[in-house]
């Protein structure tokens, strides 16, 4: 971790998203609105399962509230920063907490792969096994398979990181981004070893693993649904699973629009404007997708409101 003069590397330079201050105040504003919203939304859901009777026996209402948490916990790993650096544009992050970032933000990344595959699971053994269904998917076992997801994502990620926060740093300290991602292995001394071929194998292992036993999953289910002769249970189920590829598209689109992105003097700011989206917007979306296409998260919704207005009514009677 030395510069090519003999210092330490102490910090690195984030240049942010944008160098105009009308810019930098309108971001600073949508961006705070969005997380704030984000918060708010994902917050909403999980008391909704947590508190209506009827959602927290429903194991697929669980894996949204992990879901949800995980989306705070996202958005809270990425935006706070970006939000600091966008009112007081220095960017200047330690190597500690740039690679406590770098960690977190690949871990939960790759948590969210593993909950997608688990509430594809899910939606596979209820509909194409409805009678296997409650004993596989018990609350102990659904409980085991939330900690799997959670325990998995962020194994997964500790010896490619850590060997990525091993390696020297030479020349400039200087990163054209606005989190600390893989890009930060260009600022990084030769040879690098096999740091980012465990990186990349790692990454790649996980997102085409989850997203193959995603599309397959899916795929079954979408036949057995066909091939079903209740028109009624087709269409609720039809309409149940549909929220749940909307929410998978956005995250793989996303995710594939970092692999895909052009090369050359654009591929700084469209790397970008796709780590904006699958880290700010993606998450705000994600709620109004579940709560707008779901009757039952809207019925708990009104019945939680109703609760809430009986209390304030009492509340105020005394």
């Amino acid at each position: 971790m030395e510069l090519t003069n003999g210092t330490t590397v102490q910090e690195f330079i984030l240049l942010g998203l944008e160098d105009g201050n009308k810019k930098r105040f309108f971001l600073l504003i949508f961006f705070t609105i969005v997380y704030i919203s984000t918060l708010a939304e994902n917050a909403t859901i999980i008391m909704l399962v947590r508190v209506d009777a009827q959602l927290a026996q429903l194991p697929m209402y669980n894996f949204l509230a992990n879901f949800s948490l995980l989306e705070i916990c996202y958005v809270t790993t990425t935006m706070p920063r970006m939000l600091f650096d966008l009112a007081s544009p220095q960017g200047i992050i330690s190597f500690q907490a740039c690679f406590i970032q770098f960690y977190i933000f690949y871990s939960l990344g790759s948590t969210e792969d593993f909950f997608l595959s688990a509430m594809a699971l899910d939606r596979y053994l209820a509909i194409c096994h409805p009678l296997y269904y409650p004993t596989i998917m018990s609350p102990k076992n659904c409980s085991k398979l939330v900690t799997g997801c959670w325990m998995a994502g962020f194994l997964v990620y500790a010896v490619p990181i850590t060997l990525i926060s091993r390696l020297s740093f030479c020349g400039s300290n200087v990163s054209d981004h606005f989190l600390c991602d893989q890009g930060i292995l260009s600022l990084a001394c030769l040879p690098l070893g096999n740091a980012p071929l465990i990186l990349f194998s790692m990454n790649i292992f996980i997102i085409l693993g989850n997203l193959i036993f995603v599309t397959i999953s899916y795929g079954v289910i979408i036949v057995t649904l066909i091939k079903s002769s209740n028109q009624h249970s087709r269409k609720k189920a039809f309409s149940t699973i549909s929220f749940h590829l909307m929410v998978v598209t956005l995250f793989y689109g996303s995710v594939a629009g970092m692999y895909v992105a052009p090369s050359g003097e654009t591929q700084s700011q469209a790397a970008k404007i796709v780590t904006v989206f699958y880290t700010a917007i993606t998450p705000l979306l994600n709620p109004m997708i579940y709560c707008l296409r779901n009757n039952q998260m809207k019925e708990a919704l009104v019945r939680l409101l109703r609760r809430m207005e009986q209390w304030l009514r009492k509340k105020i009677i005394l």
